[in-house]
C-alpha cells in the first residue's frame, strides 16, 4: 500500500516537470475556456465576424450591421503513448521511489523534446503565416536585420506586440548577444518573452516514428528528410495559437496486478491539438534555413 501511494506521489509530479522543461508551455490553452465536442476527439473554437462602420444619416440614424458568431470543430492532431516496466525484484525495498524517477526521466529526456518538436512543426506548416526568405545568417547584425523585418512586418499586420514570444536557436541568440549594442538590446527588448530552442527540436516538419515498424522501434521523432527544415527564429504572438494539451498518466499497475509478468508497468500518453487559428495566421513569422 505504502508502494502504491508513493508511485502516486511521482505520477502527481510528472505534469510537474512537462511544465518545467517544455519550452512551449507558455502556448498551452486555459482548459476552462476551451469547450468540448460532440466526440472525445474534438474542441470547439467560437469565432467571431462582423461589419465594418457606415455612414452615419442624420435622418435614418445608423446602418444595421451583421454579427456572426460560428463554432469551429477542430480535431485533436496529436496523440501518443508509450509503456515501460520495472520488475519486482529489481531495487524492491524503493521501486516506487525507482520507478516515479523512471517516469519523471522519460517524460523530461523523451516525451517534452517531442511535444515540443511538434509544436513548432504544426505551427511552422501552416498555411498563411508570414515568411522571411529561407536562409542562414552568418553574422550578429544579419539575425538582427532579419529579426527587425519581422516585426515590421507583424506591426504592420496590426498584430499585437503584446503577448509576442521570440522561438531562437542559442547560435542566433548568442549572435545577437555578440553585437551588444543599443539597437540590439532594444530589439530583443520588444518581445515578451525570448526562449532558446535547441535546434534538435526545431524544425518545420518532423517524422514521428510509431513504434512499432522496423527501424522505428525506438520511437520518438526525427527531422522530416524530405520536407524539414531547420528553424533560425520562429515568432508567435500567444493569442494565435490553439495548443491544448492533454498530458495523461493512465494508470499504474502492481506486480500482483500485472497479469502477464511480475514487473510495475508505467503508462503515458499524450493527447492534445496544436494549430493557429484561421484568423490570426498573421501571428506567426518564421525564418527557416533554405
Amino acid at each position: 500500500m505504502n508502494t502504491i501511494a508513493l508511485f502516486k506521489k511521482y505520477i502527481d509530479k510528472l505534469d510537474e516537470v512537462y511544465k518545467q522543461s517544455a519550452l512551449t508551455a507558455d502556448l498551452d490553452a486555459d482548459s476552462t475556456l476551451v469547450q468540448a465536442g460532440a466526440n472525445a476527439n474534438e474542441i470547439i473554437i467560437p469565432k467571431l465576424s462582423m461589419d465594418g462602420l457606415g455612414d452615419y444619416s442624420r435622418n435614418s440614424g445608423y446602418v444595421q450591421g451583421d454579427v456572426t458568431l460560428t463554432n469551429e470543430t477542430v480535431t485533436f492532431n496529436y496523440e501518443r503513448g508509450r509503456k515501460f516496466g520495472v520488475d519486482r525484484l529489481d531495487n524492491a525495498e524503493t521501486a516506487g521511489v525507482a520507478f516515479g524517477r523512471l517516469g519523471a526521466e522519460f517524460t523530461r529526456t523523451k516525451a517534452v523534446p517531442e511535444l515540443d518538436a511538434f509544436t513548432f512543426a504544426q505551427i511552422a506548416g501552416t498555411t498563411g503565416i508570414s515568411k522571411a526568405t529561407a536562409g542562414t545568417y552568418s553574422t550578429g547584425a544579419d539575425w538582427l536585420s532579419a529579426l527587425v523585418t519581422a516585426q515590421s512586418k507583424m506591426d504592420n499586420d496590426e498584430v499585437s506586440t503584446e503577448g509576442r514570444i521570440l522561438y531562437i536557436t542559442p547560435d542566433g541568440y548568442n549572435a545577437i548577444h555578440a553585437v551588444d549594442t543599443t539597437k540590439s538590446r532594444e530589439v530583443l527588448a520588444s518581445f515578451s518573452k525570448i526562449v532558446k530552442v535547441p535546434q534538435s527540436r526545431f524544425y518545420t516538419a518532423i517524422d514521428l516514428y510509431d513504434g512499432t515498424s522496423s527501424g522505428e522501434t525506438a520511437g520518438g521523432y526525427i527531422k522530416d528528410a524530405t520536407n524539414g527544415k531547420d528553424i533560425n527564429f520562429l515568432i508567435v504572438q500567444k493569442d494565435a495559437i490553439i495548443k491544448y494539451p492533454r498530458i495523461i498518466v493512465n494508470k499504474v499497475v502492481s506486480p500482483d496486478d500485472n497479469q502477464t509478468d511480475d514487473k510495475w508497468l508505467f503508462f503515458y500518453r499524450a493527447y492534445g491539438l496544436v494549430d493557429v487559428y484561421d484568423n490570426k495566421v498573421a501571428g506567426v513569422y518564421l525564418s527557416n534555413k533554405a
